[in-house]
């Protein structure tokens, strides 16, 4: 059923916005809320944080100036409605689609998205920055943060607001308190966001108050954030536009110094199926408008996620030292599941990685075995402590790093591209990757017995290759690859789950002609060097493949045969990896091929190393024989 949208159809933009009365702006955060559910249904992605902003969104398009006053959203994941409302309501139906709309604010796609904002606790800073260059400059444009309560127990955003206090520049910080991440939010702040959230009065007494003061506090006592120089406004109902206008339109005034609203809003709000689910449709496959069900296919293998927990609930098993940390992402890393096995053993510390990792090293010195769960994304996050408080100190702390390599529609600052460089260049820092979901069951058991150094483990999202699992993981011998083919013209050596396509292009040039051994590293460091030089002395090429940036493990195998003093191995070598440039959001598959990591790409990097004129040759008889 079609759904009249006459008031949103009459944004051209915000100017249109801004013109707009009370009963119009209602009737628009409907049909915005609508629009938003329809072209998500048919897309997938964020779902349930955009319906919990619809109000808000529009408010602030109303109040504030923008694009020349700055809206800064955190996490932009928030930002569907912002983005219906500034120009690209037409392109909604590709957003994360190659090609399309990110799924994040983009400083690439329009002037309404000043900054963008993938990860989270960012935008105070940043709004800090905006608010600094304004007055350098002397302009007189407004910044805006909005930023949620998940995002505000990050380290960054309490750093941001102790310097914000500070500098007492105007700027407005919107939390969105919805008590709802991607996960409830845990710790104190948390506790300490309900308390406030308690005080918020009737609507009567709200309105009243904000027509007599503005900007009221509905608190008796002085808040964190005025302890830190900020002024606190509220707690209002971030559902009533009139109000939000109101009340954002007194702040907007204000020119003191940094004011801080809050904002009580329901993710998933105006949509039952996303109000009543546990996760509020955070994040949704296409789904039936009517009843909200998902069109979720059938998986073929168990995700390398729930493959992760899996293989570290048996060993937790026998082992009462295995302890998992989480920062916000309990579901994501599978260990929701360890959780509820272990829950006096799971910890989720919210969005603060930096503290996760140190944490887990403070574990790690009275004896424990503690497993630290995070995307390759999101532990770049951590480097500095990675560094400084666990490899230095040798301290046997186990990276279990989700989502390396290509994330599909999540798009560019989600992708797990940099973890093998950025890791492997650490003294003493073992690095382990396996092919399949069996060999994460095996590295999970080899990283319990790693007790003298950190080590890390990385594997990608989504489905397993569907191998049988083993009932239990069994060590395998540090440092040691293996050899799945043997051949003697062509070696490839794949580090994770590039093995497969591997494999095929091993099929495809065996067709062709040419004999190809296949290896699988297994681990990049230690790196099996008798395997490497065996690999490069007895084939004319070898191939060397991994879903990563340059530096890692391609860099491990050429340091190999340095330290060999093989001048002609070194020459035979031929490394693939992630290519110089940043991949945007599209379907993972589209990402590898677009990456030069597929098994056509394989072959023809293996044909080109053979020469160019033989590999013409070979493609034109291949071609002849499949006619």
């Amino acid at each position: 059923m079609t759904i009249e949208k006459p008031v949103l159809d009459s944004i051209s933009s915000t100017e249109d916005i801004r013109k707009l009365g009370n009963d119009e702006l209602c009737q628009l955060a409907d049909e915005v809320r609508s629009d938003v559910i329809d072209h998500i249904s048919k897309t997938g992605g964020h779902l349930g944080a955009g319906l919990g902003v619809v109000e808000l969104t529009v408010a602030l398009h109303h109040v504030f100036e923008t694009p020349r006053d700055k809206i800064i959203w955190d996490v932009s994941h928030q930002c569907y409605p912002h983005k219906v409302l500034t120009g690209r309501r037409e392109r909604m139906g590709t957003i994360r689609q190659k090609d399309g709309l990110s799924g994040f604010t983009s400083r690439q796609e329009s002037e309404y998205d000043p900054f963008g904002a993938a990860h989270s606790s960012t935008s105070i800073s940043a709004a800090l920055g905006f608010a600094a260059a304004r007055d350098y400059n002397g302009a007189d444009n407004k910044v805006v943060a909005v930023i949620g309560d998940g995002a505000m127990t990050a380290g960054m955003a309490y750093e941001a607001m102790n310097n914000a206090g500070a500098q007492k520049r105007p700027m407005l910080i919107i939390l969105n308190d919805n008590n709802m991440s991607i996960a409830p939010p845990s710790g104190a702040l948390s506790e300490y966001l309900t308390q406030l959230r308690a005080a918020m009065p009737d609507a009567e007494t709200r309105k009243s108050a904000i027509a007599d003061h503005g900007m009221p506090n509905f608190h008796n006592y002085p808040t964190l954030f005025e302890d830190l120089g900020i002024k606190y406004v509220g707690p209002v109902d971030g559902h009533d536009v009139t109000e939000l206008v109101s009340v954002l339109g007194s702040c907007k005034e204000c020119n003191d110094g940094p004011v801080l609203l809050h904002v009580i809003t329901e993710k998933g709000k105006g949509y039952a199926p996303a109000e009543a689910a546990a996760d509020k449709y955070h994040g949704v496959s296409k789904f039936n408008v009517i009843d909200g069900k998902q069109s979720k296919g059938t998986p073929k293998a168990p995700n390398y996620q729930n493959v992760f927990a899996a293989a570290l609930m048996k060993e937790a098993e026998t082992d009462d030292k295995i302890v998992a940390v989480t920062a916000a992402m309990p579901s994501g890393t599978g260990l929701d599941k360890f959780g509820a096995a272990f829950p006096d053993r799971c910890y989720d510390v919210g969005i603060s990685e930096q503290h996760a990792v140190t944490f887990c090293g403070g574990l790690a010195c009275e004896g424990f075995r503690p497993f630290a769960a995070i995307y390759s994304t999101f532990l770049q996050r951590a480097y500095d402590q990675i560094v400084h408080d666990i490899a230095i100190q040798s301290l046997p702390v186990r990276f279990a790093i989700d989502r390396a390599g290509m994330v599909g529609a999540d798009g560019v600052t989600h992708q797990g591209s940099y973890d093998i460089t950025y890791l492997g260049c650490l003294p003493n820092f073992v690095l382990m990757g396996p092919s399949d979901e069996a060999e994460l069951f095996h590295m999970v058991a080899t990283a319990c017995q790693i007790d003298d150094r950190p080590s890390a483990i990385r594997y990608p999202r989504g489905e397993g290759t569907g191998v049988a699992l083993p009932e239990r993981g069994t060590p395998v011998e540090i440092g040691k690859g293996r050899i799945l083919r043997e051949g003697s013209r062509i070696a490839i050596l794949s580090y994770g789950t590039r093995l497969a396509d591997s494999l095929a292009a091993a099929d495809k040039l065996g067709a062709l002609g040419f004999s190809t051994t296949v290896a699988d590293a297994r681990f990049a460091k230690p790196i099996d060097d008798d395997l490497v030089r065996r690999l490069a002395l007895e084939h004319e090429v070898l191939i060397t493949i991994e879903e990563a940036a340059v530096g890692g493990f391609s860099t491990m195998v050429f340091q190999s045969l340095t330290q060999s003093g093989n001048q002609e191995a070194i020459a035979r070598i031929c490394p693939m990896y992630l290519p110089d440039f940043f991949i945007d959001h599209g379907k993972p598959e589209d990402q590898v091929a677009l990456a030069g990591l597929a098994a056509p790409s394989i072959v023809d990097r293996a044909l080109q190393a053979l020469g160019v004129e033989n590999a013409e040759r070979i493609h034109a008889a291949a071609a002849a024989s499949a006619e």
